[in-house]
């Protein structure tokens, strides 16, 4: 095992990815399909277009970063620029980020809702009941929705 994980770093290193930051959850291409709603054959053209970075196991299959993911989770909304502003929820705010829920924190009345857009982090804190309305949880792809100093959440 620990074989297999030295391979998976040294390919992350051979991918160009600073030593200095922390391996990344590798997700299975089926996976990273069904978190981008395209099919399984279209992760491995992207992969060999070199559109989308893999990394090889020592058994030669291929696993993306879950960071590579999130850079395409606004781009799987819709095919075109016009499809995707349709797909948008109907609201007048325009700041809206795509990404994924890492941590929902929900205590008395509140709760903390961090979600992960690229290799940055926003924190909003909205009411409890909002929150279990939405049903959000750790893993699951939420727009945060920004105005002026305020960040609401929409589950997507």
């Amino acid at each position: 095992m620990a074989g297999a994980r030295g391979t998976i770093r040294l390919a992350m290193k051979k991918n160009r990815r600073p030593a200095n930051q922390p391996d990344h959850e590798l997700l299975k291409l089926r996976d990273a399909a069904l978190q981008l709603q395209v099919s399984f054959p279209t992760i491995k053209q992207w992969i060999y277009k070199k559109k989308i970075k893999s990394v090889q196991t020592a058994g030669g299959h291929h696993r993306i970063p879950r960071s590579e993911v999130d850079r395409f989770l606004y781009r799987t909304r819709g095919r075109t620029a016009v499809e995707r502003v349709l797909l948008t929820r109907r609201i007048s705010g325009r700041n809206q980020l795509v990404g994924r829920i890492d941590q929902v924190r929900i205590s008395g009345l509140m709760a903390e809702v961090k979600i992960s857009i690229g290799d940055q982090q926003i924190t909003s804190i909205i009411t409890a009941s909002s929150a279990r309305e939405m049903a959000l949880k750790a893993g699951q792809t939420a727009a945060a929705l920004i105005k002026a100093t305020e960040v609401m959440i929409i589950r997507v």
